[in-house]
């Protein structure tokens, strides 16, 4: 039963979220907590291990929950769920779209669809960024220089977001050796 509830409850996920893994989260976030799957910690620690992981951060936070509630089974279950929609949404959508790509209606909904992805998206970055930045004075305070070095990084000098990554790791172990963040 286990397993067939995380491959609907995925598979939902996958149907209603558009946007991609980032919008996703509010509802992961949301059915985690509801299931009692998992604390909010433990799915901050997920999320932060699927962004690392090469691969589609979907399939890889899918793959992390289903494999904490129901080992392999339960990754595959969730997996299947979330890229299941999206598969046959693609399936269809192939074959249409090019015929209906200059209606009115259509222009209008992928105007409309874009401000609710960027919503979807802040509100993750929001829920995350809570988890990030509550802690000790000194986590706090690295976190914060660590989130608008990498803006910094990102915005003025352009860093390809691998190396980013890489020297926000780095300076988090350097961090976390010299006893600064807890």
């Amino acid at each position: 039963m286990k397993l067939l509830s995380l491959f609907l409850i995925f598979f939902k996920i996958g149907a209603f979220t558009f946007g991609g893994g980032y919008a996703m989260l509010p509802m992961i976030e949301q059915e985690v907590e509801a299931h009692g799957w998992m604390r909010e910690e433990e799915l901050v620690n997920f999320i932060a291990v699927s962004e690392a992981t090469p691969g589609p951060f979907a399939i890889n936070i899918s793959t992390y929950v289903g494999t904490e509630v129901g080992g392999l089974s339960g990754a595959i279950a969730a997996t299947l769920g979330v890229s299941m929609p999206a598969f046959l949404l693609m399936l269809v959508i192939a074959g249409i779209y090019t015929r209906f790509q200059e209606y009115w209606m259509v222009k209008g909904m992928m105007k409309g669809l874009r401000p609710a992805v960027v919503g979807l998206i802040a509100a993750a970055m929001v829920s995350v960024g809570g988890q990030v930045f509550i802690g000790s004075q000194g986590t706090l305070i690295f976190s914060a220089l660590v989130f608008l070095l990498g803006i910094f990084l990102e915005l003025r000098m352009k860093l390809h977001p691998i190396l980013l990554l890489l020297l926000c790791a780095v300076l988090g172990v350097m961090a976390g050796y010299a006893g600064l963040i807890a």
